[in-house]
């Protein structure tokens, strides 16, 4: 594509090389993630770790792996670790006083390490599902998977061995994902990984768990505490690594995320941080979402994803 700043892809927004932007850029995701499909196809794997940082496209990552893996007669079950958060106010709390999700102990992993041994074992399992409106845990769906056909496990603590058992750890394939971002603003400055995955959590968090920017700015360092001590340690322990980043995602997040950044008062903590990122977007020329495929990890966000309610178990 040969953009590697904003004025480069801007000059491409503007010259009409949107449609080739998103193409291209989605057309070598899929083809990184067929090249993962394969490995794991070839080590015959029963288990897959997909693990990253928070809002690094986790979920879409592993149902277009699954997918893949189809292409290839491998049937597996993509099951969310997000699904294994503890009640709301039974979360562990952070330094700051407020509940920690990224803590390993806000996932129920007694009943996390249960339902593993029995769904790899062949037994009937009935899957937890997560509100986060209202931070309950609720029954989610009954599964029972075939002699031999794998489980893929996706939430940011994939890479920590304490996650599974000793007994599985051996054939299981560890994929990490993360959006390092490869676009410069110019000749000197680099776009902030931490600020897309920002951006991306704010726009998701607004339309699925009905947060304000402020609310989810308010929780971000909270979040980054957690990463650097729950999940960036253990990242060397992934077998390859999948970047999510797609050079045109800002672009087609700021007509989303500009306007619940202006809401932020002007008294509120998280102010200066929303202002700060609004001058942020305005290097980036917006793009339309209505160019965005139905499976792209950036659909994980903006809503609309083909593979929101995918499951490939039917019974």
């Amino acid at each position: 594509l040969n953009i590697d700043n904003v004025g480069a892809l801007n000059d491409a927004v503007m010259s009409g090389r949107a449609d080739e932007l998103v193409l291209v850029s989605e057309a070598l995701h899929e083809q990184n993630v067929s090249e993962i499909a394969q490995q794991i196809a070839q080590k015959n794997s029963r288990i897959i770790l997909i693990a990253g940082p928070s809002s690094s496209g986790k979920t879409t990552t592993s149902r277009r792996l699954a997918i893949q893996l189809l292409a290839r007669g491998i049937s597996p079950y993509p099951l969310e670790l997000d699904n294994y958060f503890i009640d709301r106010e039974k979360t562990p709390l952070g330094e700051d006083g407020k509940p920690d999700f990224e803590n390993l102990e806000a996932l129920d992993l007694i009943r996390l390490a249960q339902d593993i041994e029995k769904i790899l074992s062949g037994e009937k399992v009935q899957l937890p599902r997560y509100n986060f409106k209202s931070g309950m845990s609720e029954a989610g769906d009954v599964i029972q998977l075939k002699d031999g056909q794998p489980l893929i496990l996706e939430g940011i603590h994939g890479m920590n061995p304490r996650l599974i058992s000793d007994r599985w750890a051996g054939a299981a394939f560890r994929v990490y994902v993360s959006a390092l971002t490869q676009i410069n603003l110019d000749r000197h400055n680099r776009v902030s990984t931490t600020d897309t995955r920002l951006i991306r959590r704010m726009v998701r968090d607004a339309r699925e768990r009905g947060y304000s920017a402020q609310q989810t700015i308010s929780r971000w360092e909270s979040v980054r505490r957690g990463e650097k001590r729950h999940i960036f340690p253990y990242q060397e322990n992934a077998d390859v690594m999948f970047n999510s980043a797609l050079v045109y995602e800002l672009s087609v997040l700021r007509p989303l995320a500009e306007p619940l950044l202006r809401q932020v008062q002007y008294r509120a903590p998280e102010y200066i941080e929303a202002r700060r990122l609004l001058a942020f977007l305005e290097w980036f020329l917006p793009l339309d979402a209505g160019l965005i495929p139905a499976n792209s990890i950036v659909r994980e966000f903006l809503g609309g994803s083909s593979l929101k309610d995918f499951k490939i178990w039917r019974g």
